[in-house]
């Protein structure tokens, strides 16, 4: 989740939060990679999961963590709930179920995400193990209860929490028991923009299937590969999903903006408190009308914390927020960012992704939307299966890594990156289908295992 900001210039127009959207574009050379990944704590002791407070508890990690970065503390009501680097750098931020997220700071290239992610496990891990706690690779905790699963003491979750049930049946499993692995990518104009959602809104599936790596809930197989995937489905329509407007001929930065403000708020943030505004409408906010806090207009913080509380399958701020895939074993998280800046950061590799899924409708992406979570590389679209579709993507993804031809101190570019992936469309099978193998076979039917073998 992100980091809730503050500043109070009012909002009085439409036009001005277009104009919030469009400040993101960049020139070519300033395009940057901005990795996030979540892990699930647990204790290695007997597999329980780790609560906020007490002596072994995440605010103890937290305070660790600070003492070892360097990093200053982020507080809510009181409580240590994050760190941040400083302007341009990285953070850790807690999701609602503890789940441990580093969002990574803006680099030029896959080389230095990768020096940034080792810090950030060696880091994690010289202060977890005095704990006792260790860090799963899976994209959802295969063992514990929602009713066992910590919740963190963050304001704006317990506003979500509370309105998640309403419009959902799953969203609370999403944010206590999931993990994902995202990355945050540029456009250079309103067009740039466009053809990068469209091409990773129609491809987002395709990374679902390469990363798919939760299939276990409750102790047993729950009849997914990416059950974090399926929960989505499930959480609250206002907000999730295949955002079919993108593909609307005239679509731009107005019209994604119009979407926005037809997504519920959950929330407004007025010096330092949260106000639960769950269900209410932005455009009342902007003038003036909200029934909970009548006379308060809208600033430019409100609109930046609304944009964050919007989950699409691929989420437009002022950059593109891929949200696809499981969270995975360290080189998953290498190579999410790889395949999507090599698809999308190379212009020649962008178009020819356009070339491969302009024609594809929107019946048939959200039926691969709704297919792969269970299906994984097996479901089809168009008459192909998502294992051939991965396998171009991957050349593709390549070729756009190749093409940047950015090399590291042993002159080796990007594309190693997606090695791993490679190997998954080579076997045909993904992580949680090895998983599940493990679970039928080795495992004898116990997920415990995965404490020990899943884990960074």
């Amino acid at each position: 989740m992100a980091r809730d900001v503050s500043d109070a210039t009012p909002l009085e127009s439409r036009d001005e939060l277009v104009a919030w959207v469009a400040a993101g574009e960049k020139p070519k050379p300033q395009w940057r990679i901005g990795t996030e990944h979540e892990k699930i704590p647990f204790y290695r002791a007997d597999a329980s999961p780790v609560p906020y407070a007490g002596e072994r508890g995440i605010r103890a990690l937290l305070e660790g963590l600070r003492h070892e970065t360097g990093w200053e503390p982020l507080t809510d009501s009181g409580n240590l709930i994050g760190l941040f680097e400083g302007e341009g750098g990285g953070a850790i931020s807690l999701e609602p179920g503890g789940q441990f997220e580093l969002s990574g700071g803006l680099v030029s290239d896959m080389h230095e995400t990768l020096i940034e992610l080792d810090a950030h496990l060696d880091a994690a891990a010289k202060v977890a193990g005095p704990l006792g706690i260790g860090f799963l690779d899976l994209g959802m905790s295969p063992l514990w209860t929602r009713e066992q699963s910590p919740v963190m003491p963050k304001s704006r979750y317990r506003i979500m929490m509370g309105y998640m049930p309403k419009v959902g049946s799953l969203g609370l499993d999403m944010m206590l028991r999931t993990a994902t692995v995202q990355v945050n990518l540029d456009f250079a104009s309103e067009a740039d923009m466009v053809r990068k959602l469209r091409v990773s809104l129609a491809l987002q599936p395709i990374a679902t299937a390469l990363f798919a790596n939760s299939p276990f809930t409750d102790g047993k197989p729950n009849g997914f590969q990416s059950m974090r995937s399926q929960i989505w489905t499930d959480t609250d329509p206002d907000r999730t999903g295949m955002t079919p407007c993108a593909f609307e001929d005239g679509f731009g930065y107005e019209r994604y903006v119009d979407w926005l403000l037809d997504v519920p708020m959950y929330f407004v943030m007025r010096d330092g408190l949260y106000h639960d505004v769950a269900g209410e409408s932005f455009r009342e906010l902007m003038e003036g009308r909200l029934s909970q806090l009548p006379g308060v207009r809208a600033s430019r913080s409100d609109w930046a914390n609304h944009v964050s509380t919007v989950f699409p399958e691929v989420r437009v701020k002022r950059f593109l927020e891929m949200r696809g895939a499981d969270a995975g074993p360290r080189s998953h998280l290498m190579a999410l960012p790889a395949y999507w800046a090599g698809i999308l950061y190379d212009q020649p590799t962008l178009d020819a992704a356009w070339d491969l899924v302009k024609g594809w409708s929107a019946q048939e992406r959200q039926a691969l939307r709704d297919a792969v979570p269970a299906q994984g590389l097996d479901a089809r679209i168009a008459g192909r299966s998502v294992r051939e579709i991965a396998r171009e993507t991957l050349r593709l993804a390549r070729r756009g890594l190749s093409a940047r031809a950015i090399r590291d101190s042993r002159g080796r570019d990007e594309a190693r990156f997606l090695d791993p992936l490679e190997e998954i469309v080579a076997r045909g099978t993904t992580r949680a289908q090895e998983l599940l193998a493990l679970y039928h076979g080795r495992w004898k039917g116990s997920v415990e295992p995965a404490f020990e073998e899943c884990v960074f």
